[in-house]
């Protein structure tokens, strides 16, 4: 899930979902530099993004104006504690409902 924002909205820190060729409904990045060059002579005001992939690490640059509409995925962050580690497995038990849940 994600919801719409403009370019010009975002801050270093911030999560985003990149435009990318290997997948068109984005990347999921966060911000590493933001920079914004004034409205002049080749139009509106742009906005340069270096975002780093959450997933693989990457850096994925992206210029646009600061008009431009982008999604922002919606984090649900939650603390959890490691139970068990078997093989390529994990087993983390959430904090708060105390439920557990297996990642691979």
């Amino acid at each position: 899930m994600s919801k719409p924002s403009d370019l010009g909205s975002l801050k270093i820190g911030s999560y985003i979902l990149l435009p990318h060729t290997d997948q068109p409904s984005g990347e999921a990045c966060r911000i590493i530099e933001y920079d914004t060059s004034k409205p002049g002579k080749h139009g509106a005001a742009k906005a340069r993004i270096v975002g780093q992939g959450i997933f693989d690490g990457k850096n994925r640059p992206h210029v646009g104006p600061v008009s431009m509409q982008i999604h922002i995925p919606m984090i649900n962050k939650k603390v959890g504690q490691i139970i068990s580690i078997n093989g390529d497995t994990v087993q983390v038990m959430d904090a708060e409902t105390f439920e557990t849940i297996d990642i691979a």
